[in-house]
């Protein structure tokens, strides 16, 4: 028997992509196990969009370097497999396998060079203008799946490493995304998540030339398929057609990630980023005005080489204008291959902790006031699962915030009985930071967010 392990570091990206991989594995003949003590194969997908990732990466090689020669294969394949290509087998000489994701539809063939013998085969070509889907994936959520509907980026922001780990844009073709969301209705998804490492620069590449609000309103239509959500976009490709396609079409979450990574005009043209903070903020306001409620939440970096201590403090007036729903807040990391290794003026590691700290400070705060509010109003939860170290259901609100609730009816899993993948009214009682919680109530109204009892 054939045995694999996997672990995935990194974005909604590689955990798809390792659905990708895990499907072909299994096509294969191989059988998935929980540990990697009981794998003959060991994978690890992996992430390099931050320092930290990456060391992680390697330092769960360096655990196992010594099963190398007990049978052991290992595998990198993702983000880091593409950044580091062959030097991966100087630094970690135990890996037998360095693929990037461009060479997941060729992984059968890679794995007969393993099985032969090979210990150094490579899938580093991103020479295609195909996607990277694969015949077989296995789904991890029997509830919610991911589809990638573009692959790569041509942006080149001056921190980052995807244009070199992905390649260039590739989108699908938006029929073959409908299929796809259509099968997955039929059996038995009711939620989905279009994904691409700019989704929004969405191009359809057959005759109907859809651009991506048409391609996600479409997508809101599919029979069976009550929510849709997407992520990542740019703000440079987000038009105001994808806020009426969200206020127009009630299957469309209301939710968007836009990361603004700075809220300094001059530090985001050193970013090249290709917009201004005017830019940004006239996307904000098309969402304030839209007739659902958006939830709006971001990235940001600090720290980036030549952020003054006034850059900083843009930054810090745009998050309490926008009043973000959440913000991912990193500190910039130096990564290969990219513009920003050339710049000057790098930000000390202790100076970019406190910015980071006064940022974290004033999000909490922001969104303590913001989850208040919803108190008292009633919202439809996907329910995720059950908590039974606090005896909670766990849910997900359209505007994808987390939503614990009670149920007296059913308190927790029973007989055969759970409302994990059903939809169901809660009335939200508390509200933290990071989570709302409430009581699921005997409902079958139709509630928007945010209304009041």
């Amino acid at each position: 028997m054939k045995t694999f392990y996997i672990e995935t570091f990194g974005c909604q990206m590689n955990a798809h992509d390792s659905e990708k991989v895990v499907g072909t594995l299994l096509q294969e003949g191989y059988t998935q196990v929980d540990r990697p003590d009981q794998a003959e194969l060991v994978l690890y997908n992996t992430c390099s969009i931050r320092d930290k990732a990456e060391q992680k990466v390697f330092s769960r090689l360096q655990q196992f370097k010594r099963e190398a020669g007990k049978g052991k294969v290992f595998g990198v394949l993702g983000c880091v497999a593409q950044q580091e290509g062959e030097r991966i087998f100087e630094r970690a000489p135990h890996v037998s396998l360095v693929a990037g994701s461009a060479s997941y539809t060729k992984l059968p063939d890679l794995l007969v060079q393993l099985e032969a013998g090979n210990r150094r085969v490579t899938g580093l070509s991103l020479d295609t203008n195909e996607t990277f889907d694969t015949p077989y994936t296995r789904r991890d959520n029997p509830h919610r799946a991911y589809i990638t509907i573009i692959e790569g980026c041509d942006k080149s922001c001056a921190y980052c490493v995807v244009p070199f780990t992905r390649g260039p844009e590739r989108s699908r073709t938006s029929e073959s995304v409908l299929r796809e969301a259509a099968s997955l209705a039929e059996l038995g998804y009711t939620e989905i998540q279009l994904l691409g490492q700019n989704v929004n620069s969405y191009r359809d590449p057959s005759p109907a030339g859809w651009d991506f609000a048409r391609l996600l309103d479409e997508t809101g239509k599919t029979p069976g398929i009550r929510r849709v959500r997407f992520t990542t976009s740019h703000p440079r490709d987000f038009v105001k057609g994808i806020v009426e396609a969200i206020d127009g079409n009630s299957a469309l979450c209301n939710h968007v990630h836009l990361p603004v990574q700075s809220g300094s005009t001059s530090v985001l043209s050193r970013m090249q980023r290709l917009y201004t903070r005017d830019d940004y903020m006239r996307r904000i306001e098309w969402m304030k005005n839209a007739r659902r409620s958006i939830a709006i939440t971001t990235d940001i970096i600090v720290g980036f080489p030549g952020e003054t201590e006034q850059d900083f403090k843009e930054t810090v007036r745009l998050a309490e204008e926008v009043e973000y729903d959440s913000m991912f807040i990193f500190k910039y990391s130096k990564r290969p291959n990219t513009p920003a290794l050339e710049y000057e003026d790098h930000i000390p590691e202790e100076e970019k902790t406190r910015r980071l700290m006064i940022l974290q400070e004033l999000q909490r705060a922001i969104q303590i006031r913001r989850n208040a509010a919803y108190v008292g109003t009633i919202e439809e939860a996907h329910v995720e699962g059950y908590n039974t170290a606090t005896g909670q259901w766990i849910g997900r609100t359209a505007q994808n915030k987390t939503l614990n609730f009670i149920d007296a009816e059913l308190p927790g899993p029973a007989e055969g009985r759970t409302l994990t993948g059903t939809y169901a009214d809660i009335l939200v009682t508390r509200a933290g930071p990071n989570s709302l919680a409430g009581e699921h109530i005997a409902s079958t109204m139709n509630n928007g967010p945010g209304r009041a009892v």
